[in-house]
């Protein structure tokens, strides 16, 4: 039996007029789903509602069919949805609720997912540029191209599972036209305005700031460290978790940003020994935290920052933040000779090419190098003589 076939509505096998001769339209695609529930598309034309036919005969045939009804749920509920079946770190999850609360469901979550297109994406992608946050007097401004990135890869993950689901038939955000990244030359925070910093710290965090300019940790390594990661014997550190957060007092861990995060990362004698005296000073937390708060428990960035935010004030230092500390520390490396590949790997970077669209500006100017080089060459042209013997 066919899967789909068009029905004349006007006329029946003999020619007869039927009771809805002239009434809507005359041809009738009918057709049974995967799940054998009859359905029906009119059209008015005979050459569309065949050529709709094949198409349905096809998507059938080759489980391609998507249900009609399938796409009447809204983008909110099918976020919603998505969103329970997601496996995230703890900081993931919490920037996929600002994206669907704050940047998506605004504008596009009471839109069934069938009914949205490209030009819905691309509307929605200028707002998130231009206009997603409200400013005092009635002004508003965009969000950076990065972040409008970040928010539209989750948006489209969302609908790439409504497709591999059979809900849609395509991905509205293929071919979305996203703003461009203005690139940004990392600048490291001046030595003297580091020391500045740490000085300007309560007595407790100086180690950990310290600590992490000189190893180049992300907050979530340097907050998550425990007493067992480091090996002073051998002078160096095993980075292979971070903190996600805390459960009734106690730290949560998680695993690192990516494959090539999981690391080991030399420790300088100098920076052993600041760590052991601060260690002596404040011992490990619950689950040997080397670095906790006030009351000896797991560090949370919220309460964080406005310790950070208080102690720039106080040292008079402006424009940084504790990501920051970790470009001092490559800066450091490049300084002393390090190779793209050593930096990389100490900070735990996937790709060199990350490492030099970051640092590739703070490596020495090698043109004059170039130059010395042929000149020491090519300046002394050797006699005929010798190069007779020499041949």
């Amino acid at each position: 039996m066919a899967t789909a076939w068009v029905e004349d509505r006007w006329l029946d096998n003999d020619g007869e007029k039927t009771k809805d001769y002239g009434r809507g339209k005359r041809w009738r695609v009918r057709y049974r789903d995967p799940g054998k529930r009859l359905r029906a598309e009119s059209y008015k034309r005979k050459i569309n509602a065949e050529r709709r036919r094949d198409e349905l005969s096809a998507e059938i045939l080759t489980g391609r069919f998507v249900d009609p009804d399938a796409g009447k749920i809204t983008f909110k509920e099918y976020a919603e949805h998505w969103r329970t079946l997601q496996v995230h770190r703890g900081n993931t999850e919490d920037q996929v609720d600002v994206v669907l609360e704050i940047r998506a469901c605004p504008r596009l979550g009471h839109l069934p997912l069938a009914s949205i297109d490209s030009e819905d994406i691309q509307s929605w992608v200028k707002w998130l540029s231009t206009a997603a946050i409200a400013l005092a007097g009635g002004k508003s401004k965009g969000y950076a191209p990065a972040t409008v990135g970040v928010t539209h890869r989750i948006v489209s993950g969302i609908f790439k599972s409504a497709v591999d689901t059979n809900r849609i038939t395509s991905n509205p955000c293929a071919g979305t036209r996203l703003p461009k990244k203005t690139p940004m030359r990392v600048k490291p925070i001046p030595t003297e305005s580091l020391w500045a910093l740490i000085d300007a710290f309560p007595e407790r965090f100086r180690g950990l700031i310290l600590f992490t300019a000189c190893t180049g940790l992300r907050q979530g390594e340097a907050f998550g460290l425990t007493v067992d990661r480091l090996d002073f014997d051998n002078k160096v550190m095993h980075v292979d978790r971070q903190i996600t957060g805390s459960v009734a007092g106690k730290p949560t861990f998680g695993p690192l940003k990516t494959e090539a995060s999981y690391r080991e990362v030399p420790l300088s004698t100098s920076t052993i020994k600041a760590l052991k005296e601060y260690m002596r000073k404040y011992p490990p937390g619950p689950d040997g935290l080397v670095f906790t708060n006030t009351e000896n428990g797991a560090l949370r960035r919220s309460a964080f920052w406005d310790t950070w935010r208080r102690a720039l004030k106080a040292a008079e230092v402006s424009g940084f933040t504790f990501h920051d500390l970790r470009h001092y520390y490559a800066s450091l490396l490049i300084r002393h000779g390090a190779s793209v590949k050593a930096v990389q790997a100490r900070l735990g970077h996937k790709h060199a090419s990350e490492t030099l669209d970051t640092y590739s500006h703070l490596w020495p100017d090698e043109e004059e190098q170039t130059r010395t080089a042929i000149d020491l060459v090519m300046s002394t042209r050797p006699t005929k003589a010798a190069a007779s013997k020499a041949a």
